[in-house]
């Protein structure tokens, strides 16, 4: 696991030095702190060819001794930079081999090197992996970038011209001096709705991220973006019932024997759900070592999974750590801005950073669990989905249970509690599917968010609607059921925007790497053809999983409630962030009142310290941009 940054440019007035270089390389450094490296060639100005910047730093995972990069092929006409872990690099590197390749390491990056010799950007449909990358191609004098198919690893650019800047980190390409920092209203308004800034989108104007699963080549001056992952959302399989868990199980098993390759010490994240206990029951199964877990816990009772994490561990035999932490949201705030370079207001953020903390203080490579909940229909809100398909049966209750009555209930005062779900739940219900789920999963109401803008942020957002973002996910399952729609949507918006950012800030934060056995291409391509109705019933999703590994986990983990790796941040804000967010939010200084009106925020403060709502997503939304504006800009 790695960093990689770097820049190709054609005008030397417009050169990034190599001083530059050093220096965005070395904000690198948490990504990678073992190795250091560089690759820098000037072009003959007389004839217009380009010049090259690679910088790189390591976290050695496999091939401690020799994988060092930049890394090139025999003639020095390919040199690659590259961010991630190639999981059947062997397989690729046996059939490279056997066309003559000549391999001086036996890392998986020098086989993508080969690889591209073989094949060039065709490449990418054979890497089974989570990867942002960077070639530098000298005969054709092009640089290729490319990430992988579900966003595990971040890659960002900044085209200007005839140059082209990379990073695999935002504070990378800041650290150039060369990126203009103009924020973009679109990718804030993006913010305040789903609380991250979805790809291409970045919040600054002169920067994009390289969307999940597309290369780019940039050759004279010219950036082409192409997609070469093309999942067919709208195939089912042709297996029957009693045949899918066998696939599934044959699928799984390869990723989490695949992900164990490493030649430093591996664990597992382990909170006691699902997911994260299928994953340590098959590392269990297949490793050659007991296999160490960890997880955390929390002294409020409704936050806390330790002791379901335990019984997970004791079941299987697991050498299980534990650490109590008591969160505090004024201590964690700075670090989190500080690494997450974009605004970023998903809370679950900060028990990822507590546990990557404490992770990486035994092992160097963590599984985690992420992916089950899209790939299985797992979150609680596809039962919301299932019931106003019913109602949406039923013209006459649909307009009954509109917004007249919405409007009538009472505002819960709890983020949980029922009234506050129930409220949220009917007063979209005589939207559309699409609009109506954007509504639930908002952070700041979709349909009336501009009430809380300045008029110049409205007038920057004309012809701008957020809502696309969804709609096109939506789209790519367009003939399946709402709940495939839903959960196959979150699987290309939600998961490598939020979770996948998250949790790839945070881990590398702490120089550690994370591997997602649910998230190999080939087990999500087969997952996605299962039917809804396989995996989510009587308001239980995950049933296919259930019914695949029954055997691994006891009952009670199986009928667990869904819990979420949540802080109390309704708390926070009535008592120990109350004082920062009133200094913050509501001060004259502030710089979020550019975007978000002042009369706004004290709304949403006043009502939410009274109790009279609960706005705890909100606050922290904007607690977030505010921090995030203070030290960045």
């Amino acid at each position: 696991m790695c960093g990689i940054t770097g820049s190709v440019w054609t005008d030397n007035s417009r050169r990034i030095s190599r001083e530059q270089l050093e220096c965005m390389t070395n904000t690198l450094t948490h990504r990678g702190p073992d190795d250091v490296g560089s690759f820098y060639l000037e072009g003959d100005s007389s004839s217009d060819s380009p010049s090259v910047a690679l910088g790189f730093r390591r976290l050695s995972i496999i091939d401690l001794q020799t994988g060092h990069q930049p890394i090139t092929n025999e003639d020095e006409s390919v040199w690659l930079v590259f961010n991630g872990e190639i999981y059947n690099y062997l397989e690729l590197r046996n059939e490279l081999l056997k066309d003559g390749h000549q391999f001086s390491t036996r890392s998986d990056s020098e086989v993508v090197v080969h690889l591209y010799e073989k094949y060039g950007t065709d490449m990418f449909q054979y890497l089974n992996g989570m990867f942002g990358l960077a070639i530098w191609d000298d005969r054709q004098k092009e640089l290729v970038l490319g990430r992988d198919r579900l966003g595990q690893k971040p890659l960002y650019y900044s085209q200007q011209r005839d140059r082209l800047l990379f990073a695999s980190e935002l504070k990378s390409l800041i650290a150039s001096g060369v990126v203009d920092q103009e924020i973009d209203p679109r990718a804030l308004d993006h913010y305040f709705i789903y609380q991250y800034i979805p790809h291409p989108l970045c919040i600054y104007e002169d920067v994009c991220k390289l969307s999940p699963g597309h290369f780019a080549v940039f050759k004279q001056g010219q950036l082409k973006v192409t997609k070469y992952w093309h999942p067919d959302f709208n195939q089912r399989t042709s297996l029957t019932a009693s045949e899918i868990p066998d696939k599934i199980a044959n699928l799984l098993t390869d990723s989490v024997k695949l992900r164990l390759q490493s030649d430093v010490p591996v664990g597992a994240f382990l909170s006691g759900g699902v997911d994260s206990s299928i994953m340590v029951a098959l590392m269990q199964r297949h490793a050659n070592q007991q296999v160490q877990t960890f997880s955390i816990g929390f002294p409020i009772k409704a936050y806390d999974e330790s002791t379901y994490a335990r019984q997970v561990a004791n079941h299987l035999g697991t050498d299980h750590h534990e650490f109590m932490v008591e969160p505090s949201a004024v201590e964690i705030l700075p670090s989190l801005v500080r690494h997450y370079d974009e605004p970023f207001s998903d809370s679950s953020a900060i028990p990822t950073w507590y546990v990557s903390q404490f992770t990486r203080q035994h092992v160097t490579v963590a599984i985690s669990g992420d992916g089950g909940d899209e790939l299985f229909a797992g979150y609680p809100r596809y039962k919301a989905i299932k019931l106003a398909e019913t109602i949406d049966r039923i013209p006459p209750l649909k307009y009954f249970l509109g917004s007249p009555i919405a409007r009538l209930l009472p505002y819960g005062t709890r983020y949980k509690g029922f009234f506050r779900r129930l409220k949220r739940f009917l007063t979209p219900i005589a939207y559309s599917p699409i609009h109506r789920y954007l509504d639930w999963i908002n952070i700041f109401p979709y349909r009336n968010r501009l009430e809380y803008y300045t008029e110049q942020f409205q007038s920057d957002l004309e012809d701008h609607d957020p809502a696309d973002f969804l709609t096109q996910a939506w789209q790519l399952s367009a003939q399946r059921s709402p709940i495939s729609k839903a959960s196959l949507g979150d699987l290309v918006t939600y998961l490598p925007c939020d979770l996948n950012t998250k949790v790839d800030l945070a881990s590398m934060a702490h120089s550690l790497e994370c591997r997602q056995p649910f998230l190999d291409h080939r087990l999500v391509e087969f997952a996605a053809q299962i039917p809804a109705t396989l995996k989510f019933n009587r308001g239980v999703g995950k049933q296919i999983l259930k019914t695949t590994f029954h055997d691994l986990l006891p009952e009670s983990i199986w009928n667990r409630p869904k819990m979420g790796f949540g802080v109390p941040l309704d708390t926070w804000f009535r008592q120990e962030l109350h004082e920062q967010t009133g200094d913050s939010l509501l001060s004259s200084n502030a710089k979020c009142h550019q975007w978000v009106k002042p009369s706004g925020i004290q709304q949403l403060f006043d009502q939410h310290c009274t109790k009279k709502r609960d706005h705890s997503g909100r606050l922290w939304s904007l607690l977030m941009l505010e921090n995030w504006l203070q030290h960045w800009c």
